[in-house]
């Protein structure tokens, strides 16, 4: 007998994330919720396909926080056969109402979206008890780059006392906060023994800038471009790690792995209920 199609629930439409996590999940066989939640001003419904020429599904967008919204997910609750599952890529002033009201309502979710009050989202969801994914970061290859700073720091702290470092990150303009995936690389690296701050990652927003940064042309609307420069006190060694991405598909795709995830860890009634994505990477699950 076949397993029940998971349903997702993408918040955050009509964005261009929102709207490329919708393709990748459709491209996995998931189906999309008829509701979203979105922000003020926003249209009433979005059409959202696979980018491959599939049917299109028409998703009804509700405000944050209405009672519409509160409707809609009893709705889904009671309708939906089989997981459902959200995905938030929404902005960074909705990342604990979000929470509040996935708490709320039981549903289980991976937050994508950066910002907000950390620690609350982790508490709210904790109480609750539901199932989640939260990530600032979903492309596999740089999960598992982060997992190899964090084994290096813990292997080896220390190692870069006396070093100085720069963090330079580029996203596309429409970026409201630091990229959360530098934010958590600072902790490492502190921890190898660099004396540097969140507050001292240089962000790069204007697109003359992005340009002199090596940003393409075509990529300006979408990526995400990352340097980590070290440098010894004398200025004789320097280190330095990249990564640069153009567009948002390996992202998306590596959130619709995690969806996969978080399915079957609900499905084996797991006693662990909320995960990251080195969690997500470590289980093998991401193609």
């Amino acid at each position: 007998m076949a397993s029940p199609t998971i349903t997702v629930m993408m918040n955050g439409l009509p964005g261009a994330m929102g709207k490329e996590v919708s393709a990748a999940c459709l491209r996995a066989g998931f189906a999309i919720a008829p509701y979203a939640l979105t922000g003020p001003n926003m249209p009433g419904d979005c059409t959202v396909d696979d980018g491959e020429g599939g049917e299109p599904t028409i998703v009804k967008l509700l405000p944050g926080g209405s009672p519409e919204a509160d409707a809609a997910a009893e709705e889904m609750k009671s309708t939906i056969q089989g997981p459902l599952i959200v995905i938030d890529f929404t902005h960074p002033t909705a990342v604990n109402p979000n929470s509040e009201y996935y708490a709320k309502h039981g549903l289980a979710y991976i937050m994508g979206t950066t910002g907000g009050d950390r620690d609350a989202l982790m508490k709210v969801t904790e109480d609750a008890g539901i199932y989640a994914v939260i990530a600032p970061n979903m492309c596999k290859q740089i999960v598992a780059f982060q997992a190899t700073m964090k084994s290096m720091a813990e292997a080896y702290p220390g190692a870069f006392a006396g070093y100085t470092m720069e963090i330079t990150e580029s996203h596309q303009s429409t970026k409201a906060d630091t990229s959360g995936t530098a934010k958590a690389m600072v902790g490492h690296f502190q921890q190898l023994g660099l004396d540097f701050s969140v507050d001292d990652i240089k962000l790069v927003r204007d697109v003359e800038e992005q340009k002199a940064f090596g940003v393409p042309e075509d990529a300006l609307l979408g990526h995400a471009w990352h340097t980590y420069t070290l440098t010894s006190g004398d200025g004789s060694v320097q280190f330095q790690f990249k990564h640069n991405v153009c567009g948002r598909r390996t992202y998306a795709e590596g959130v619709a792995d995690t969806v996969h995830f978080l399915a079957s860890k609900i499905s084996a009634s797991s006693e662990k209920k909320v995960y990251n994505m080195i969690d997500v990477l470590s289980a093998g699950v991401m193609k």
